[in-house]
């Protein structure tokens, strides 16, 4: 079934879809402990604030949405948020790209508990992440240029994947198997499977959890199987009342069959296997009753093995050895006028490839930041980001945001910011007979300007906002095809070519209401979100016979969403729903349903994921899964 879908679609995937801007929807008999989502500490690393106190177009995702959704993956989260393009290439979060608003995957910072994840090796290894999203409290995603609240490489925006901290000593089993039940040439059925185990010890001020999980399976089409392993260990330890440190650790295994993934249709038979070791060390030191200082040290390595052919793995293999190590110190000072943020970072990376090279390079930045009292119906903060790399020298980006409460629950906002993306080791030294990098290429640099409302209180929410955003230097993979017969032949090389210009609207609305905590129908939650991006593209003379990559992948429409009902005090059901319209691509809707029991220790759950058979591309030449049925349940003791 080939996804052709009119523009009345929009309309009737809007009666069922849901925004992120609503509070989330609990058991009836829980109601009254709910945390709304305006209650939530965002998690910026200096001058961190309520969501409800921000003046960014901000939105978060919480456990509670997430356990009512028929996902299994962070990346299927991350679909379903009106502004994300997840670009996914398999099932279970095997590999995925994250853009926002139209951009690039690299040019999207993800960031776990606030340590950057950014690979200079790639965007592609980014979603390598050692947490499982069972691990995981909430997700905050902040879109637009934000090199003033985190550094290099937030050109269109962040996203933070926030843990969850314990509480109390517990321990919770988890398994789930799906399948399309289809079968393969071997004539067994397609499927995967899925084990977990999360325990969590909560004793004198101090907090270990440790979550192990395991997702293997033999794909859904040739080639496609795949074995991925997670551990993660979160620790905190409170010192006394004004100190407190934090210790994050992680690995992950990731081996997948990659047909089609990166060079179609040549590369029917790779394979690639990434494992990244994660840490981060940071102090939470309250040195007076005005001054919050946090260091932080991180460290991330990776290894990325791709085989072209894995039946000849020496006719053509990619051995990639990435290390970050960051260093970041922040202070926070609050004073009679205002909230003062500043800090500063150094950041160093090394890549030993047998493609790319042997090579390094250093970057070094300082934080300012000011912000008004939040208790003044104007708010204001103004602040800026001073960089020097290795490679390109000194940069600046500022950037300010106001606030103004119409009422209490109903405020205008507006900002504008700046950013850079640097090019990754691939873009400057790839050489294959499909890309060649260059490495004369420059850093992108970005402006963005929004402007919006939004309303956060009892049932009813809304955002909606405009946008424009401007990239200079932008990098885009093109090939020259004058006088060829065959372009196919033609590598992409990436330029520092075009200018790209993206206006963009986005709304987001959210009704949520108990009904009969003891009736049949207990709750009922029914949201709406809506994208619209306008790219232009202006490319240099030397574009006139060059065809450009990204220009035909970039997102136009956008709804995504779901609706939920809870009943009978136990039970649950969700329908889930995401459309995209591409700028040259075939558009597609994927609804996706959930059915759900649960008890206070115990809960079982079944996934109609793809419910109407859509084939349909999000990245690459990789059709993704038609209709997949998952069973699973998880018991906590």
């Amino acid at each position: 079934m080939r996804a052709a879908i009119s523009y009345n679609s929009i309309l009737i995937l809007a009666g069922l879809s849901f925004g992120t801007a609503a509070v989330a929807q609990q058991r009836p008999d829980t109601v009254t402990s709910t945390r709304h989502l305006d209650e939530i500490i965002i998690q910026e690393n200096r001058l961190a604030a309520p969501l409800k106190a921000a003046n960014r177009n901000i939105t978060i995702i919480s456990s509670k949405q997430i356990a009512a959704m028929a996902v299994t993956s962070i990346n299927q989260v991350l679909a379903f948020i009106p502004g994300l393009d997840v670009r996914q290439r398999g099932p279970g979060g095997v590999q995925a790209d994250i853009g926002i608003d139209g951009g690039t995957f690299d040019q999207t910072l993800i960031l776990l508990n606030g340590v950057k994840i950014t690979d200079p090796q790639t965007g592609h290894n980014m979603m390598n992440l050692p947490v499982s999203l069972q691990d995981v409290d909430h997700i905050e995603v902040l879109r637009g240029a934000a090199a003033r609240v985190y550094g290099i490489n937030a050109l269109n925006g962040a996203i933070n994947i926030v843990t969850r901290k314990a509480t109390e000593t517990e321990l919770t089993l988890r398994a789930s198997g799906g399948s399309n039940f289809a079968l393969n040439d071997e004539r067994n059925m397609y499927g995967g499977v899925s084990t977990g185990l999360t325990g969590s010890l909560v004793k004198n001020n101090n907090s270990h959890t440790v979550s192990l999980e395991r997702n293997q399976g033999n794909g859904y089409r040739y080639n496609t199987d795949y074995d991925n392993f997670r551990a993660f260990y979160e620790g905190g330890f409170r010192k006394d009342t004004n100190q407190q440190y934090q210790v994050m650790a992680g690995f992950v295994s990731n081996n997948y069959g990659a047909n089609g993934f990166y060079a179609p249709p040549g590369d029917k038979e790779s394979e690639e296997t990434i494992k990244t070791v994660l840490a981060a060390v940071s102090h939470t030191r309250r040195i007076n009753p005005h001054w919050v200082m946090t260091p932080r040290i991180s460290y991330r390595y990776t290894f990325d093995d791709y085989l072209y052919i894995k039946q000849t793995p020496d006719k053509f293999r990619n051995k990639h050895h990435t290390q970050v190590l960051d260093a970041e110190w922040n202070n926070t000072i609050d004073t009679r006028i205002g909230t003062f943020g500043a800090g500063l970072e150094a950041r160093f990376e090394h890549i030993n490839s047998s493609n790319l090279g042997d090579h390094n390079r250093t970057n070094l930045g300082l934080f300012a930041e000011y912000k008004s009292k939040a208790d003044r119906r104007l708010t204001y903060t103004i602040g800026g980001y001073l960089n020097y790399n290795s490679f390109y020298g000194w940069q600046f980006f500022p950037g300010a945001d106001i606030g103004f409460n119409i009422t209490p629950d109903l405020k205008l906002f507006a900002n504008v910011g700046t950013a850079q993306r640097l090019p990754t080791y691939t873009d400057l030294y790839y050489k294959s007979p499909a890309i060649l990098g260059n490495d004369q290429l420059g850093p992108e640099r970005a402006t963005y300007a929004e402007a919006g409302i939004r309303r956060y209180s009892g049932h009813f929410s809304f955002t909606a906002s405009a946008f424009f955003r401007q990239v200079s230097d932008f990098i885009d993979y093109v090939k020259d095809t004058a006088g060829i017969p065959n372009p196919a032949t033609v590598p992409w090389q990436p330029h520092n070519l075009n200018q790209t210009n993206v206006t963009g609207l986005t709304f987001n609305a959210g009704y949520n209401t108990v009904l009969q905590p003891r009736g049949f129908f207990n709750s009922f939650g029914v949201n709406a979100g809506y994208n619209y991006l306008s790219p232009e593209f202006k490319g240099s003379a030397v574009m006139e016979h060059k065809i450009s990559r990204y220009v035909i992948e970039s997102l136009k429409h956008q709804v995504t969403g779901t609706a939920q009902v809870a009943f009978l005090q136990h039970f649950s059901l969700s329908a889930s729903a995401r459309y995209n319209m591409r700028v040259s691509y075939t558009d597609y809707m994927v609804v996706d349903a959930r059915v759900a029991y649960k008890r206070s220790r115990y809960q079982i759950y079944a996934d109609a994921n793809n419910l109407l058979d859509v084939t349909y591309i999000e990245a690459a030449a990789v059709p993704m899964p038609g209709r997949w049925i998952t069973l699973g349940g998880s018991v906590r003791f």
